[in-house]
């Protein structure tokens, strides 16, 4: 069944609030097997609202609409979803009786206005509101489906999971199952020409390769009858995937990789300390939003100037001035002094150009050296980034850190 999913508010459109109803319910389809087809918001105007439902229908089976059930006059989807599928508006009885225990609960009076809350279509199926006033309902003619719910995300969801999700799997033709793999260290151009080879023979699963902030993702996807079928599916074009690129997988389950470090850490009790000088604190800020990080995470010592880096880590003046702020050398010598100071199992260093200033020919922005000492070895990793901006390289170079780390630990 294809799906259109239709956003109702002025609001939406001013950039007042950010939709994430349309996120939540895209995924929650797809799931269901569900193909969702297109994405409209719209004013809380009647015409427009109207003609979108019918173009929507040109195209697909089922509409879900968020928003526009409240009791003011410029809440009108019910109105209009019931016009443009040829039914009329009566008073809902359960739902005005629910109306005013609600209201006498609160303590407070019903206005007149609320009553409107309680009609609906006279062929709807009307679903609860147990987060808030408004119920929802879905309405079909004709083999095509409507479903309203209210706009604020809380009732959407609660109402979504509650009623319309039971009403949706009876009317499901498969099952889609697909997993989020996460890589870290290669481009999506790359990505994509490493698994060409699958990507050009591929019906079902389906690969599609997304470029994230530093990193890239790669999802493998399936529609099966059962959702038993669609994840054996996926699983063996995983196994697959991993034989061509797994040196770049760091999860083949959707997560950060400051998660999946944090985790393996916890995991072996290995102790933790940072010392930064381009990143100024992001790694440990990073880390230290992990619940139950502080097992492991000793301290960060953000030596931003060559003065701290000398007088905190024991970086040699000689060093610096030889080498500069800016090498593998500084970077060996950070984590060592780091490592003297804590005894942690996993000290970490990062010094580099974050720009857009301070670049040379030698040392263009971007340049990035991450130290690490771990089981008594100290290694270095020299990286260029492409400079995309300041925040960018800052984020990359924290994201290197962490891939180190996942790196050093899981070496047998």
């Amino acid at each position: 069944m294809k799906a259109t999913i239709l956003s109702v508010g002025t609001e939406l459109l001013f950039g007042q609030i950010t939709n994430t109803n349309t996120v939540f319910l895209s995924q929650q389809l797809n799931l269901l097997g569900f193909d969702v087809m297109y994405h409209y918001t719209v004013g809380d105007n009647p015409k427009r609202l109207e003609k979108l439902i019918h173009m929507a229908f040109k195209d697909c089976d089922l509409i879900i609409t968020t928003g526009g059930l409240g009791p003011t006059q410029d809440d009108l989807t019910k109105e209009i979803a019931c016009r443009a599928l040829g039914d009329e508006m009566r008073l809902h009885q359960p739902s005005m009786e629910r109306l005013e225990t609600y209201f006498k609960k609160q303590n407070r009076k019903m206005t007149e206005n609320n009553k409107k809350q309680a009609y609906m279509p006279s062929r709807a199926i009307v679903f609860e509101n147990h987060a808030g006033t408004a119920p929802g309902f879905a309405l079909e003619q004709d083999g095509k489906h409507m479903i309203c719910m209210p706009g604020p995300p809380r009732e959407m969801t609660a109402m979504f999971q509650e009623s319309v999700l039971p009403y949706l799997e009876k009317k499901s033709e498969g099952v889609i199952y697909y997993r989020m793999i996460r890589t870290f260290g290669i481009g999506e151009s790359m990505l994509e020409t490493k698994l060409l080879p699958l990507i050009n023979e591929q019906t079902d699963p389906t690969l599609a390769t997304y470029a994230k902030e530093g990193e890239c993702c790669l999802r493998i996807a399936s529609k099966r009858s059962t959702k038993e079928e669609a994840r054996n599916a996926v699983d063996d074009m995983l196994k697959q995937v991993r034989e061509i690129i797994g040196e770049y997988i760091y999860s083949a389950d959707d997560e950060e990789l400051v998660q999946v470090t944090a985790k393996k850490l916890m995991e072996q009790n290995l102790s933790l300390s940072s010392a930064e000088s381009c990143t100024g604190g992001m790694f440990a800020a990073a880390v230290t939003s992990v619940s139950g990080i502080s097992k492991i995470f000793d301290r960060s010592l953000v030596t931003y100037s060559n003065e701290a880096k000398m007088q905190e880590l024991g970086v040699r003046e000689e060093t610096l001035k030889t080498c500069g702020a800016v090498s593998e050398e500084t970077a060996r010598e950070m984590a060592e002094g780091l490592f003297q100071i804590t005894g942690s199992d996993i000290c970490i260093s990062v010094t580099g150009i974050a720009g857009p200033e301070g670049g040379s020919p030698e040392k263009p922005v971007g340049l990035v050296y991450v130290g690490a000492v771990y089981r008594g070895k100290t290694h270095c990793r020299k990286i260029q980034m492409r400079n995309v901006n300041r925040n960018w390289n800052r984020n990359y170079a924290v994201l290197s850190m962490l891939d180190l780390i996942c790196k050093l630990v899981d070496e047998k």
